[in-house]
């Protein structure tokens, strides 16, 4: 009933945008708003990862009705940042920080 991905190159704000739309909905309408949601590339991301999460929970050893699951938990973190830096005047540099995300899902089954 879990799942989790790491690394994404999505900053963590973005994704924690369209996560709190998510969290606490029934997986139905989790992945309904997801799908329709205007950030296409986030939501894909989202989608995916509760995807997975409902395939962990249906291939579980203990009996789980996966139309009763709804998204108990959903945690957005930042991963580790890519250092680039770009050229300024006089020979200096400044640096960019390319930022990731690591996002983990828990499902629950409601009564």
């Amino acid at each position: 009933m879990k799942a989790k991905v790491t690394s994404v190159r999505i900053t963590p704000r973005k994704i924690g945008a369209i996560a709190d739309e998510v969290r606490g909905q029934d997986i139905g309408k989790a992945l309904s708003y997801l799908r329709f949601s205007p950030a296409k590339r986030t939501a894909g991301v989202l989608a995916t990862l509760l995807k997975s999460a409902v395939a962990n929970a249906s291939q579980s050893k203990s009996s789980i009705d996966v139309d009763k699951l709804y998204v108990k938990t959903l945690l957005v973190g930042a991963g580790p940042m890519l250092k680039r830096f770009r050229p300024r005047a006089k020979g200096s540099a400044s640096p960019i920080m390319k930022r990731t995300s690591q996002i983990s899902v828990m499902l629950a089954e409601r009564n």
